[in-house]
């Protein structure tokens, strides 16, 4: 099967002389959930931003069977939908169903399109009523979904989640994970949340210095760098 995502000797080093990626290796294959774990200043964020072409290093790198050129960029970037640990940098717009429409609308989708799309999304995450509501009206989990809602509405291949599970309290964490878990695209999560881990990825990679010196389950890459929150 060929990867949705590749990397091979993948290198960057910022403007300040600091080497954030030093050779990754790594693939994602279709519906294969990923969990990357490693201390802070690893190299993991460093390496989400190449996924979507905000930050371009060394090597090779293929996303969805495309190099992340300027060329590729307009639809590579519709093809990783990126969830953000805090779900309040990606709702704007005055209520829930005009958040999950703007990605559609961005696409081209009419009005009424983007709405049956939105709608078709949001009851895919278990929101079935109160579209009409401001976002800042709803709880952390209920943000969160509708954040993943307006991602799920423009058809990703790929899900890119970033500390998820931040500002969630326990049971809204095992809501996420099962929502997840039942969701046909390929997932990398970058997270501290050992138990979420656990729940939704069956492998783990381990970030340490720019490289990922493990690649193994998830429950093994923990045993070996002590790694539980």
């Amino acid at each position: 099967m060929t990867p949705i995502v590749e990397a091979r000797g993948l290198r960057y080093r910022y403007d300040t002389g600091f080497e954030a990626l030093r050779g990754v290796d790594f693939h994602l294959h279709p519906g294969e959930s990923v969990a990357i774990l490693g201390p802070n200043g690893s190299g993991k964020t460093t390496f989400l931003l190449h996924l979507n072409g905000i930050l371009r290093g060394e090597g090779e790198l293929r996303v969805c069977g495309l190099p992340p050129e300027p060329r590729h960029l307009r639809e590579i970037r519709r093809k990783v939908g990126f969830l953000f640990q805090d779900p309040e940098d990606q709702l704007f717009r005055p209520t829930v169903l005009d958040d999950v429409c703007f990605g559609p609308l961005q696409a081209g989708l009419t009005r009424p399109a983007a709405e049956s799309r939105a709608a078709q999304s949001l009851r895919q995450v278990g929101l079935h009523e109160g579209w009409e509501r401001p976002p800042y009206q709803l709880s952390g989990g209920e943000k969160q979904r509708v954040a993943l809602a307006g991602i799920l509405a423009v058809d990703p291949e790929i899900l890119v989640l970033d500390e998820p599970t931040t500002h969630l309290d326990p049971p809204a964490r095992r809501h996420l994970a099962a929502l997840l878990a039942g969701l046909p695209q390929a997932k990398i999560v970058v997270t501290h949340d050992t138990s979420f881990a656990r729940l939704l990825c069956p492998r783990a990679v381990f970030f340490e210095a720019g490289r990922i010196v493990t690649d193994a389950p998830v429950a093994d890459v923990m045993r070996l760098h002590h790694w539980e929150s």
